[in-house]
């Protein structure tokens, strides 16, 4: 039976092949100079980790990693990270799933940052309750919350629940 239950540190590989594969929706939809090979390789992965983003796996039938999705505690609010469903599970409700199962286990805002020009992954949250944050919070929070690049800063947005107004 299909089961959502914490990743092991021996599924490492299996995690990044997730990431990987789904990742390659991304190609030539974000800016090019944000697009690396591999999309993330195993020292990013490892960085993720110890800066504290813990990851859930769904389980298929035959106890195979079809989905993960990992969730950071980040000051005064949970962060979903790196959110990825294998590209020939998609479209079955695996993301909604996992996304469910940690909200049940938070009862902090979440705040999830994703590309801007990914509109089926902004579609996707919108649709589980999560709303835009308007344009104008956006570098705040993405520099207040997230470790990433100011170009990546440029090309991104956030979906908040609770929602965020704005200032």
């Amino acid at each position: 039976m299909p089961a959502i239950r914490p990743c092991r540190p021996d599924e490492r590989d299996e995690i990044l092949e997730i990431i990987n594969a789904a990742a390659e929706a991304y190609r030539g939809v974000i800016p090019a100079d944000r697009w690396q090979e591999p999309y993330m390789d195993a020292a990013h992965l490892d960085a993720e980790i110890a800066a504290g983003v813990t990851f859930s796996g769904r389980e298929d039938d035959d106890g195979t990693l079809v989905g993960i999705m990992g969730i950071q505690a980040v000051r005064d609010v949970d962060l979903i990270r790196h959110a990825y469903v294998r590209p020939g599970q998609q479209g079955r409700g695996i993301g909604a799933e996992l996304l469910a199962h940690l909200r049940a286990h938070t009862g902090r805002p979440i705040l999830i940052g994703t590309w801007a020009a990914a509109d089926w992954a902004i579609r996707f949250y919108r649709r589980h309750g999560f709303e835009l944050v308007p344009r104008e919070r956006v570098p705040e929070l993405l520099r207040t919350y997230w470790d990433i690049p100011a170009r990546q800063v440029e090309t991104s947005v956030v979906l908040a629940s609770p929602p965020i107004a704005a200032r």
